[in-house]
This record gives C-alpha cells, structure tokens and sequence, in this order.
C-alpha cells in the first residue's frame, strides 16, 4: 500500500506542480478575458436565474430531463461535499493558510470555465434510447472530429468513471467514516468505518435503483437544507470568535506569498505547494473545468444555453466563496491549526471548540449529507460515461462496483485516498480542457444571445 501511494504521489507531482496549473487556470483566464469578465457582469442575472427556478418539489420531465434547479442541485450537491469540509482543511495543512487564496483565484476563474462547460454541454445535448443525455463526451467529439475526437473522448469516459465513480466516491465514503468514528469517540464508543461505509452503500444502492427521476428528487430537498443548516452552524462558530477573523485573513494573504512568514520556515511549505494545494482542492470542491457537472446541466430543460451557463457560474460561487470560506475561517478563527489532525478531524476540532462534543456532531450528520448528495450526483456523472461506453447493459454492474467502492473507502488510509482522486481528477481535466478551447468561439456566441 506504501508503494503505491509513493507512485500515485509522484504522478500527482507531475500532473500539479505545472501542467494542470497552467491549463486549469489558463483556460480560465481566456475565458474570463473572452467572455468580458462574465462571473463579474452577468453575476446578478445568474441568481436571479438560479433562485428564480427555486423549488423543493419540481415538476417531473420524462426522457431524465430536470428542472433548471433540480439540475443546479444535482450540479451544487456534487460540488458542496467532502471538499468543502475535509478538502478545505487537508489544504489548509498541505499548503497553509496561503492555499486558500489561489483557491479562491481559481475559483472566479474557474465561474468562466464552468459557464463553457454549462454552455456546451446544452449545445450538444442529446437523446439515446429516449433519454435525454449530454456531457463532454458529446462535445469533445464535436470539437475533434474523426479518430482523434473519438480516442479523446473514450479516455475522458474512462477518466471520469474511475475519477469520481470509484475513487471519488471512496473519498467520500473516507470522510463520512472518519467523522462518525470522531463522533462516537465523544461517547467512547469505538466504530469501526467499515460499518459505517455498509449503511451508506446501503443507502446509496437503493437510490442508485430509482435512476435519474430518484436521484433529481432527493437531491433538490437535501441541497437547501443542508447547506443552510451548515451556514448557519459556521457563522456562529465565527462569530464567537470573531475578533480573529482579520488575523485569519491576513494569513491567507500573507501565506499565499511567503508561507514562511505564517508557518516559518521549518513547515516547509512553498509558494509552489500553496498554489498547488489551492488548485487541486479547489477542482476537487467546485469541479469547474473537470467535466463532471456538465452532466447535470445537459439534462436541464434551460430558456438557453446561456441561461444555463449562468446558473453553473453562481453554483461555484456557492460551493467555494460560501460553503468552503466557512469552513476555513471556521478552521483558522479557531486556532486549531496546531492540533496535528487533518481532513475531517481537523475541521470537527474547530467546532469541538465552539460547542464542546456537539460540534464533532454537528460536523459529522453535515458531512453526511454533503458526501452522501455528492455520491449520488458522482455515481450519476459516471453512470452517463458508462452507457456512452458500454451499453445500457452495463449499468448494474457500474453501480455495483461503484457501492463495493464506498466500502472500501471507508477504512483506507486518508493519504491514499485523496492522492488516489487527484491523480485521476487530473487525468480527466486534460481531454475535457482542450475541447472548452477548441470550442471557445461558439460559447462566445452564445454569450450574447438572450
């Protein structure tokens, strides 16, 4: 297992220490620049389309369509998960506070991907076996046309499948574990994450059985409770202590430049190591450029294809510069930093220091639900490359492996896990990028249409 972790690492050095940096965020910069600044400009209208379409009982579409929120919520609930949570915090300890500020510079750069991705992913929109379907599968073979456009295509399939179907999903099963172990600590009761890892496959199995109808209902009533229940929870916990809040942001500043300054020098962490902790969390929290959400956008019954577009822009908007910044400054506020835990442990501390064992459970029925949404959206997002791939046939047995997973990924070590879904969340962007540029001149188009 050790060997392994040392390979996975090393590719993880190679895709993250330059070449993603620069097609994540360069793709984002042409965006933004392409598109005039369209997260800044277009910023009030994609609210007003987002909460404009709120429901927690929308109408039921045939062929798997949604509602523009049941797909916005199926988008946000694949974004808003263990990233959040787990994610902000192995930044904050992989990259320091500094982390935080490329992340949030990924993110409003990462708005204008998304909206490509949205927009695409609408354009190209299709309809097999009578089912509405979509992604960028469908878009990247437009973008490259023959043999090429095909091997692309199939390696984002296979990408995505093992990105977020089997070891995303392990992350997520990961988590959810491990917080539940730290909450029944608090009654000294030891519980095995195995166990926990068989309800939530449990859970998951049965949804997984109800298809997209199933999946659209569930998650457009857990979307809303669940991140209002946590924002609410976190701006307590900051407010408590909020005569640290400045200092906490000037460390995220300061960090983001000279980490030494914050850390010292015997942290060893590096500009580099901010930066690219800051990227690689930040994709694993909000996705945008990775090709996952596209999947739920093609199946929204959108005005157009810029109205969906965006409807995705606001929903990282959520994910990182709402849900995600809570959790960090929950984490920094609170000084718990120089506990020596990490992920999900690290986080659960900080409420533990607001509210005594009432915070680990807190933290832990939230992770629940934000994990547990984001399998289900995970699964789907797999399940559409699946059938690209394979057939109808082969979605039971998709689905079995993917419950098999959450199992397994309940009890492995941390470090693995999360090297493991970075590795393959950066093999999928790469495919997924070239056609967002290659495509760039037709989302500009369609950013002008009304």
């Amino acid at each position: 297992m050790d060997t392994l972790t040392r390979l996975v690492t090393k590719g993880n050095d190679f895709l993250w220490s330059f070449l993603l940096l620069v097609l994540l965020c360069g793709t984002g910069l042409y965006y933004t620049i392409r598109l005039r600044f369209i997260q800044v400009r277009e910023f009030g209208e994609g609210v007003r389309q987002v909460f404009g379409h709120f429901s927690m009982n929308g109408e039921k579409h045939e062929k798997g369509e949604m509602t523009p929120f049941q797909s916005i919520a199926t988008a946000i609930a694949a974004q808003v998960g263990t990233g959040n949570l787990a994610g902000a915090a192995t930044a904050l300890i992989g990259g320091g506070p500094g982390a935080i500020f490329w992340m949030w510079i990924s993110a409003f750069l990462g708005m204008a991907t998304i909206y490509g991705e949205a927009v695409l992913a609408q354009t190209y929109k299709t309809e097999v076996n009578g089912e509405v379907t979509g992604g960028p599968v469908y878009y990247i073979k437009a973008a490259f046309k023959g043999t090429f456009g095909k091997a692309l295509s199939t390696l984002f399939a296979v990408f995505i499948i093992l990105a977020l179907g089997f070891m995303g999903n392990m992350v997520q099963s990961n988590s959810i574990g491990a917080a539940f172990v730290e909450a029944f600590q608090v009654f000294h009761v030891e519980l095995s994450p195995v166990i926990v890892g068989i309800v939530v496959a449990v859970i998951a199995a049965v949804i997984f059985l109800g298809g997209t109808k199933s999946l659209a209902t569930v998650v457009e009533k857990i979307v809303p409770i669940m991140a209002s229940v946590y924002i609410v929870g976190s701006l307590v916990l900051i407010r408590m202590n909020i005569t640290a809040l400045p200092a906490a942001f000037l460390s995220i500043i300061e960090g983001a430049f000279a980490p030494e300054a914050v850390l010292g020098a015997g942290a060893g962490i590096t500009v580099r190591e901010a930066i690219r902790y800051g990227v690689a969390r930040g994709l694993f929290s909000n996705e945008a450029g990775m090709g996952s959400t596209p999947h739920a956008h093609a199946r929204a019954k959108a005005e157009s294809p810029h109205h969906q577009g965006l409807c995705a822009m606001v929903s990282v908007f959520i994910d990182t510069f709402i849900v995600l910044n809570l959790t960090v400054f929950s984490v920094l506020t609170t000084g718990v930093m120089s506990t020596g835990k990490d992920g999900t442990a690290l986080t659960q501390a900080a409420f533990m220091k607001g509210f005594g064992s009432a915070g680990i459970i807190f933290v832990a029925v939230c992770l629940f639900f934000f994990a547990f949404s984001t399998i289900l959206s995970w699964h789907f997002f797999g399940l559409v490359n699946v059938k690209y791939l394979f057939g109808e046939k082969a979605s039971k047995l998709y689905s079995l492996i993917v419950v098999v997973c959450i199992v397994i990924g309940s009890c492995l070590k941390l470090e693995l896990v999360w090297s493991l879904a970075d590795f393959f969340n950066g093999l999928m962007v790469i495919p997924n990028v070239l056609a967002l540029l290659a495509l760039s001149g037709l989302v500009a188009r369609a950013s002008k249409e009304r």
